[in-house]
């Protein structure tokens, strides 16, 4: 079941009435995971490029969307490594800063997941 997300600041994201200080990962089932920003800090050198390795956990077999939130000022990116990761599994990568991701995630249906950063 997927889940609403309610609203973002700098910082935290709110789903369902929870708040999260943290960046998260929704998988195919609604579940709500922390995102594991150190599989590309440790090529890059900062969480705020994701790396191929990083692509590999958050890709969940059957997803066809990955909506993911840049940051409140859309300061992440995707590594080319990791976006021709996502073309090869066929799955659409959308990137939007992450107040207009919250909207497409919540009208989105199909099989989709997301990534949301919650900072800058």
């Amino acid at each position: 079941m997927k889940p609403n997300i309610d609203n973002t600041s700098f910082g935290s994201i709110t789903i369902e009435g929870e708040v999260y200080e943290r960046d998260i990962i929704v998988n195919l089932k609604g579940n709500i995971k922390k995102r594991k920003k150190k599989l590309s800090k440790e090529i890059y050198g900062t969480s705020h490029i994701v790396s191929r390795e990083e692509a590999k956990h958050i890709f969940k077999e059957g997803a066809e969307i990955l909506i993911v939130g840049t940051g409140q000022h859309g300061t992440l990116n995707f590594s080319e490594e990791a976006m021709n990761y996502f073309k090869k599994k066929n799955c659409k990568v959308v990137l939007l800063p992450t107040p207009e991701a919250i909207k497409e995630w919540n009208t989105s249906s199909g099989k989709v997941i997301a990534m949301f950063h919650i900072t800058c």
